[in-house]
């Protein structure tokens, strides 16, 4: 809203940077995890996080009514419902999706054995980061369903590690966007740009699984 309209140059640039801060601040809080150690910076912000996930929302409504005339919140409304309506029924395909496969962790399996998820992918190691690469390379995720899915192969054993390659090489790369740029860029660079895709990817997952 502050960067459609045509007035918006006449803001300062404080204002939308502290609005978009705050939603983005109510976002990250209000899903902020039990730490591991009961001490902490981590463990202030779980046990204050509906606190400051309030006081960043009640930011965010002062910001709509003070900072943006009627047309621009009408223009923030509309897009807020129109994102809402496509994220939704993406998400509840994904939980759907991830419920089949892998059932609920430690309740009921599902199609896809636990155990054969932690032989697979369990772990940091370079088999289990590449596999969890390449699989993520080739595989196609609709928006936002990698989630629930990511969540569930988590929750069956998945590595911290192998999750992080799975979850950047799949929106990178997939079966049908691979033809598409083949036809485009070629063989040769395709193919360098799929294996930068699923090496990059795979030393992410070990660095990351490695410090986690």
């Amino acid at each position: 809203a502050f960067i459609m309209d045509e007035d918006a140059k006449s803001k300062p640039l404080w204002q939308p940077f502290v609005f978009v801060a705050a939603m983005i601040g109510v976002l990250v809080f209000a899903n902020w995890k039990a730490p591991a150690s009961g001490s902490g910076p981590g463990n202030f912000i779980f046990t204050y996080k509906w606190i400051i996930s309030a006081v960043l929302l009640a930011v965010v409504i002062f910001a709509a009514v003070k900072w943006l005339d009627k047309k621009e919140r009408k223009s923030w409304l509309d897009e807020t419902i129109s994102f809402a309506l496509q994220i939704f029924p993406l998400l509840f395909a994904g939980v759907m999706i991830s419920g089949v496969l892998f059932g609920l962790p430690g309740v009921t399996e599902g199609i896809i054995p636990s155990t054969w998820v932690a032989a697979i992918v369990g772990g940091n190691s370079l088999g289990a980061n590449l596999f969890a690469s390449v699989a993520g390379a080739f595989m196609y995720f609709a928006t936002l369903t990698e989630v629930p899915i990511l969540q569930g192969l988590l929750g069956a054993g998945m590595g911290q590690g192998p999750a992080l390659a799975l979850l950047l090489a799949g929106p990178a790369l997939s079966l049908p966007s691979m033809l598409v740029i083949r036809s485009i860029l070629g063989n040769k660079k395709t193919i360098a740009y799929v294996l930068l895709v699923v090496v990059m990817s795979t030393l992410a997952g070990l660095i990351f699984g490695s410090i986690i």
